[in-house]
């Protein structure tokens, strides 16, 4: 018999709220193993681990979030900025150009925007 995936949500939420972080993984990754695309609890996941300071493991749900939904933006900035901060430089512009080829160019300008701005910075960087 499958858990109430929604309790077992909100009383992570609840443990996260407390900073109990360690018990919320475990019932998170619970509610993931039961709905491997259960998106509450993968950016629960993804967003504490990031606040945590835990880039590699936020970066590992941003992730899956990522092949959920490729074209998200939110998703794939997260994904981006985990890549970024654990020093996977080169992860995180291939994000970008994966992000600005399968994207919806209309619904996701400001994103792409962005991207475009980050990757003329990177490139002027290099070049000092």
């Amino acid at each position: 018999m499958q858990p109430d995936l929604n309790e077992i949500l909100e009383h992570a939420k609840k443990l996260l709220q407390k900073g109990n972080h360690s018990d919320a993984w475990m019932l998170l990754a619970e509610v993931v193993n039961y709905d491997p695309k259960n998106r509450a609890a993968l950016m629960m996941l993804a967003g504490s681990n990031f606040s945590a300071g835990n880039y590699a493991e936020s970066s590992k749900w941003f992730a899956k979030l990522v092949g959920l939904e490729p074209g998200d933006g939110k998703s794939s900035v997260a994904l981006f900025n985990s890549l970024w901060k654990q020093g996977e430089k080169d992860m995180a512009m291939a994000e970008i150009k994966r992000f600005i080829a399968t994207a919806d160019k209309t619904r996701e300008r400001a994103t792409i925007e962005q991207y475009l701005a980050i990757t003329e910075q990177f490139g002027q960087d290099a070049q000092k």
